[in-house]
């Protein structure tokens, strides 16, 4: 069988037209955000003054969670093994609860901007911050940033996938450079309602069938079983079995959770977006918002990746690694194209093109996400320590060049992603996330409920926790997770435990050293303690809310450098006492109306009950 023969291309002058529109739209918003007013400061570049409503914010919560990891990813998995993939995204629903009922009012009162500060804050110090902003900024770009790029050639396959690439990346690149945050969220309600009206939804059941190709692959010194290649027995069940599955039910209840209150209650990219909501009435909201268009990735990606593998089991279903490296370029399987398969293969001229400018929206509102977030943690967290004296210009270049330098990172990266978690890209985001994160969650958690946790058993547990997961991570890379066919040699008392099941060990074991170590050392200066809870610091403040002066003579060159960058002219005088005081007061109160209070809690327990239904249903 020849499968370089009969391939869809993106040739017709619908598709085209429709793709190079949606290119011409997002390079004309990045050119009018250029000559916004406010993109000289860096609360204008990192923040949005904190107005946001509750609709842009859960709107933007939801498409800086959704990119090309889900489109590929999600599908990919859901093609390989069935709906259980779909519980990482149904978990959400409660732990986004999570997010804006205990961890935004925490933060929104100790009036910090990133989360670093807050560990700053809680535990004084300034170690136990420097880890959490480079650990972050390691899964930005060994997690999202890769896999956001790694979109397979068979989404774009009119180009070359290396130019798709670097084409994608730049114009994300310029986005992040041209636009602050307001820029972010705002086009983030558009792409939702174009990825909700507009994404084909199929209604197919996933049927067994019979791999009948495999002769004709030439490949009979191969060993294939029938498990390789057909679907599993439990493709519909949402929990599977504990020791056999997988992904086994404990592991899906308990450690998506674990990684969840990370990702969603601890992560720069997700708490910036409710640092900008104007109260926490808005925050609360928006919260409920994103969890029920979270229900929305199991019917409109996970379903239409098991179709896929039904209508294309050859290719999307393919077990052979010759055969493989010819369908998408890798042996490890070709789980990952079921998506953009589907929608080249099915759509129609026009629609086709609409479907593919969808997904690069995705991919680049979550890149433009990431870039903005990562810049804030270097900037604020890394350079500030590096260049305690830096003012605002030398700041926000900074920030734009970091971002070019995680692109080129995260390029350099992709090959190992492709390989990793039998080519299954969510997998392979959530294994990595499963021996990283756990030790942050444990250490979030537990400074907000034991007061008696203190700097150096937060500090040693992030150590014992990353020390362990870089023990379980290691050894997987180096000896590859392996496929149906070829096994990983990884030693089973290593990599033989689930990486779910490793998580919620991990998170238990980090919580006791964080105890253990607490306990054994004096306590924590109430002063840390009553500052996150009590007092608003408004030292971040001073780089934060001020523009910058128009009064220096400057070459054209240097003219136009600074309006590509945001910059207006020279460094503003250090704002006064009074200025600060007035800035921090911009920062939004924590009470709530009554009504508008019992209103969003009355809509969060039917989220939750809504939740529930649909877990029970697919269980």
């Amino acid at each position: 069988m020849n499968f370089t023969e009969d391939k869809v291309t993106i040739n017709n002058p619908a598709d085209i037209t429709v793709i190079l529109g949606y290119f011409v739209i997002v390079i004309g918003v990045g050119i009018w955000s250029m000559f916004r007013t406010n993109r000289g400061t860096v609360g204008g570049y990192f923040l949005a003054g904190r107005t946001m409503v509750w609709w842009p914010v859960g709107a933007s919560l939801f498409a800086s969670n959704i990119g090309s990891g889900h489109f590929v990813g999600l599908a990919g998995t859901g093609a390989a093994s069935g709906i259980a993939v779909g519980g990482f995204e149904w978990n959400a629903l409660f732990i986004v609860l999570l997010l804006g009922w205990l961890f935004v009012p925490v933060y929104l009162t100790a009036g910090v901007i990133t989360m670093p500060q807050y560990l700053k804050k809680r535990f004084g110090g300034t170690r136990i911050s420097l880890y959490l902003s480079v650990i972050s900024l390691f899964l930005y770009i060994f997690t999202k940033i890769s896999v956001s790029t790694n979109v397979n050639q068979e989404t774009l396959n009119y180009v070359q996938y290396c130019a798709h690439i670097l084409h994608s990346q730049f114009i994300s690149a310029v986005r992040g450079f041209s636009k602050n945050i307001i820029e972010i969220i705002l086009p983030d309600w558009l792409k939702v309602r174009a990825k909700t009206h507009f994404r084909p939804v199929l209604d197919f059941r996933l049927k067994p069938f019979t791999f009948k190709e495999v002769g004709g692959y030439n490949a009979q010194h191969y060993n294939i079983t029938p498990v390789c290649y057909t679907p599993r027995e439990d493709a519909f069940h949402l929990l599977r079995d504990p020791v056999t599955g997988d992904l086994p039910w404990p592991g899906v209840l308990f450690g998506i959770a674990i990684i969840g209150c990370w990702y969603w209650c601890s992560d720069q990219v997700i708490v910036q977006r409710c640092l900008a909501a104007r109260s926490l009435t808005h925050v609360k909201a928006g919260c409920i918002l994103c969890g029920y268009l979270k229900l929305l990735p199991m019917f409109l990606m996970v379903l239409p990746g098991m179709i896929s593998r039904v209508l294309y089991p050859d290719e999307v279903g393919c077990v052979v690694p010759d055969v493989c490296k010819i369908v998408c370029g890798t042996e490890v399987g070709c789980s990952n194209i079921a998506y953009p398969k589907l929608v080249v293969s099915v759509m129609p001229n026009g629609l086709r093109g609409l479907m593919l400018a969808v997904m690069l929206a995705a991919l680049m509102s979550s890149l433009a996400s990431i870039f903005n977030s990562s810049s804030t943690l270097f900037t604020i967290d890394i350079w500030t320590r590096i260049r305690p004296q830096a003012r605002d210009r030398e700041l926000m270049i900074v920030g734009r060049v970091w971002v070019l330098c995680i692109v080129a990172i995260s390029i350099c990266w992709i090959p190992v992603v492709q390989a990793a978690q039998s080519g299954q890209l969510f997998d392979y985001i959530q294994s990595v996330s499963s021996y990283l994160a756990p030790p942050i969650a444990a250490v979030f958690f537990l400074a907000i409920f034991v007061k008696r946790v203190n700097e150096p058993g937060a500090f040693w547990g992030l150590m014992g926790g990353l020390l362990m997961g870089l023990c379980r991570m290691g050894p997987e890379f180096y000896f590859g997770t392996g496929s149906c066919l070829f096994p990983s040699k990884c030693p089973k008392l290593i990599c033989g435990v689930h990486y779910l099941y490793f998580a919620v060990l991990l998170f238990f074991c980090t919580g006791i050293l964080v105890l253990l170590v607490s306990y054994s050392t004096p306590a924590i200066d109430d002063m840390h303690v009553i500052s996150v809870s009590q007092q608003r610091n408004t030292e971040p403040y001073r780089k934060i809310f001020f523009v910058a002066a128009t009064n220096e003579e400057k070459s054209a060159i240097v003219h136009l450098i600074s309006w590509f960058c945001g910059l207006s002219g020279s460094q503003a005088p250090e704002p006064t006492e009074e200025e600060v005081a007035q800035a921090s007061r911009q920062l939004p109160d924590i009470s709530e109306d009554p009504v508008w209070k019992h209103l969003v809690n009355a809509n969060a327990l039917i989220m939750m009950a809504v939740a529930v239904y649909f877990w029970g249903f697919y269980a």
